[in-house]
Formats: C-alpha cells, structure tokens, sequence
C-alpha cells in the first residue's frame, strides 16, 4: 500500500509536468503556476478528507500530483527567464532549496506525529501539511509579473521592457535593459526563420529536426535519468528501511536518522548556492559529484555484503561508516545532480523550446522518479542480503554517470540564454540560411540584369 501510495502522487505528477509545457506557452508562466497551487490544493483536501477511504486518498494524491508536476517544470522555467546570467544559477537552484526543505520538514512532521499522536490524525496531519506549500504558491504569484521572454515571444515588447526593467532595478532606457532586450529579440527573429509556425507540432518538428536544438532535448532527457539513477529518492522514499538495513534497530532511531539526512541535504544544498552554483560551473559539479557519490555508494553496498548488521548486534564502527556515507551521498547529490540538473534543463534550450523542452525533462524525472519507487522495495528484498546490489548497482551508474558528462555536457556558466544557440550551433544553421538566401537573391539579381542586356541589344 505504501508503494501504490507514493506511485500514484508520481503518476499525477509525470502527466502534470507532460502538459505543462504547452499550457505554460498558451496562458504564461504565472497563471500555470496558480493552476498548479490551485491542484496541489484540491488534492491535499481530497486526501485530508477521505477520512481513511483509500480510493478516495489515491484520487486526491493523483490531483495533488497532477499539480506538484506542473510546478516542478514551471518553477525553474520562470526562474531562469527572469534571473541575471551572473546568478542565474544560484536563483535557479533555489527550486532544489526549497525541495530539500519541503523533504526535511516531512521527514520531521512524521517524527513528530510518530512520537506525540495517535489516531486517525497520525496521518492527517501529515497530509494536511501537504497543502501549505501551495497555498504560499499561489499567494506569493497575485504578486509576481510575468517573464520578460514569455511576454517578447507575444510581441508584447513594452510589457517585456517594463518588466526586464522591474527585475533588473534599471530604468527601462538603461543600455543593459536594452542590450537585453535587444538580445531576446534578435533570438525570436532567428528562431522564426528557422521554424515560422508556432503550434504544438511546429514546434515539436523544430526540436527533433534541427540538431541542436535535438542535443539540448537528449542532454535534458539525460540528465533527469541519470539524477534518478543516482538513488537519491530511493533513500528519501525508504530510508526508515535503509537505516534499518545498517544496523538501526528502532522505528523511531530510523525516523530520528531519516530527519538528520534531510537536515543535511537542506543544509548542503544551501552551501551550494552559497558558495559554489555560479563560480564553480554546472559541469565541474556534475563530474566530481559522480564520483565522490559512487564511491560513498559503494562503500554502503561492500560494507552489507562483507559484513552485514546483526539484529540485535551494536554497529561496528564499519557500520557507522556506512550511515556516514549515506548522509556523504546526500551531500554530493545536493552539491551537483541535485540543483545543477534544474539549473542546466532551464537555460539550454532556445527560447521558443524552453517551455516544452523543460516539460519534457521534468516528465522524464518523475516517470524514472516512479520506476525508482516502485522497483527499489523489491531491490532491497532480493538483491542479496540486506539489499547491498542495490546499493552497488546505483554506485555503478553513479561512476558511470561521469563518463556522460565529460563527452555531452558543455558547460554554460556566464552565458547568456540568448548565448546558447551559438553554444549549440543553431546560429550557424540562421547564418548558413541567411547566405543561401542572400547567394539566390543575388543569382536572380545577375539573371535579371543580364535579360536586360540582352533585350536592349
């Protein structure tokens, strides 16, 4: 029941984040954002209500998810479209704050309950607290403007410029302003050469044909696999079991531990922001991350292989190591495949694509999010004693994971999102065109020219 419990919330929020992305380019940002708050909310009171009827709670946890699904893929969308380059990367990654501290005042909120309530309300609460985040949600946005870039991409270039103005503290005549504006508007004129149509298809057409525009689509589809793969909700969904598996005896020293681990990824993700989003490099932080997670994995898996916990038994000093490495992982995670995934899907694309190539990412982690939830309980149960191939198997794709980034991933940091075509190569492809038209006006100039001659002979 726990597992069909956590799938369904995954199920609602894949389908969310799958239509988001044309929703968000028909209405705008903001108002898919208040949709969103306006699901997760319906939801949460579905599920508080139900008053035990599970049917009820598995209807409300789907329409909360359908929610949670389309916020996952705005939220970084927005950030990205109205944030400076310089700290594009801090404000983006953000979303991942914000994720860790919902997980770590959850993981509390159960402890809590665990501890000092009994009764139907030992689960009530709990998904009562659910809903808080939403309705801050949609408050928080009768307060927000909408992105510059959604509102250029309607040819509402005055709104555009006031509201560029507004978030960059400049009048809208300042030459940085300007020079931004100007920039987005020379990226539509390109990407409407390329592609002039502007409806689902069109746009579908000019994702998968044009080649960087397709490498930046399979980058963020890769990306979002290789953060499941990490493992990383394999412990926020099971810890209690993992913590278990390493020697904890209680139900509540399991529970006491899993707040730890989320203080710690809270924690870490700030320093991150802090200290190293935009100075470090998006692609520097993915490449040491995957191996100093891959190695803290396979340690937990050697450790239960070699010499797993006794029920019963004190932890041996291995075995303390072991939870070490555990909450070592959760600090890797938030300083690279965490936030720099959110951060890297949101500013690649070109601008037409951003909505559609951000849903498409965001669908693509909450549909491996799923796999992972429903696979990792079996994992635990046969992939031997204590579950230590579990444990291996996301080590190796950890290590793996480097072997993608150093080959795929360039970086970005400092660039412009108009800046990114030319990373790409997409404004070559503008260029050639622009030549071959230029090379055919010019032919027909020639030809007509020499009709000319020949008639007045």
């Amino acid at each position: 029941m726990l597992t069909i419990s956590v799938t369904t919330l995954q199920c609602g929020c894949f389908v969310g984040a799958l239509i988001a992305g044309p929703i968000a380019d028909r209405l705008g940002r903001r108002p898919t954002l208040m949709l969103a708050a306006c699901l997760a909310i319906i939801g949460t009171i579905m599920q508080s209500a139900a008053m035990g009827e599970i049917a009820a709670i598995y209807v409300g946890r789907f329409i909360a998810g359908l929610g949670v699904g389309a916020a996952s893929m705005v939220t970084p969308l927005y950030i990205s479209e109205n944030a400076p380059r310089a700290i594009r990367g801090g404000l983006t990654g953000i979303y991942q704050l914000f994720i860790t501290m919902g997980i770590m005042l959850a993981f509390w909120i159960n402890y809590g309950c665990k501890l000092n309530v009994t009764g139907d309300a030992i689960y009530i609460i709990p998904l009562t607290m659910q809903g808080l985040p939403a309705v801050l949600l949609l408050v928080s946005q009768f307060f927000c403007n909408e992105s510059p870039r959604h509102l250029a991409r309607k040819d509402r270039w005055e709104d555009a410029s006031r509201v560029l103005a507004l978030v960059r503290n400049l009048p809208a005549s300042h030459p940085y302003v300007a020079g931004e504006l100007q920039e987005i508007h020379e990226v539509l004129e390109h990407e409407r050469r390329l592609m002039g149509g502007s409806t689902f298809k069109d746009l579908m057409r000019e994702m998968w044909t044009i080649p960087g525009n397709r490498k930046r689509a399979l980058i963020s589809i890769g990306l979002m696999i290789c953060q499941q793969m990490t493992g990383t909700n394999a412990i926020n969904y099971y810890a209690p079991q993992i913590f278990a598996n390493l020697g904890l005896g209680s139900n509540t020293s399991t529970l006491f531990a899993t707040g730890i681990y989320g203080v710690m990824k809270m924690t870490m993700c700030f320093c991150f922001l802090i200290f190293a989003a935009d100075s470090l490099g998006r692609r520097k932080s993915l490449l040491w991350t995957s191996i100093a997670m891959g190695l803290a994995m396979m340690y937990v898996g050697l450790y239960v292989r070699i010499k797993p916990p006794v029920e019963g038994e004190a932890i041996p000093p291995a075995g303390y190591v072991a939870l070490v490495c555990i909450y070592l992982f959760a600090s890797f995670f938030q300083w690279g495949w965490g936030p720099v995934c959110w951060i890297y899907v949101s500013e690649i694309p070109t601008a037409r694509l951003r909505a559609l190539n951000v849903s498409l990412a965001a669908a693509t982690q909450w549909l491996f999010n799923l796999v992972i939830a429903r696979s990792v309980p079996n994992m635990l149960a046969t992939m031997g004693e204590g579950g230590y191939g579990c444990f291996i198997l996301f080590s190796v794709f950890c290590l793996s994971m480097f072997v993608f980034v150093w080959f795929l991933v360039p970086e970005t940091k400092g660039l412009s999102l108009e800046t990114m075509d030319d990373l790409f190569g997409v404004t070559e492809l503008v260029k050639k065109m622009d030549d071959e038209e230029g090379s055919v006006s010019g032919d027909r100039k020639d030809n007509s020219h020499h009709v000319e001659i020949t008639e007045s002979k």
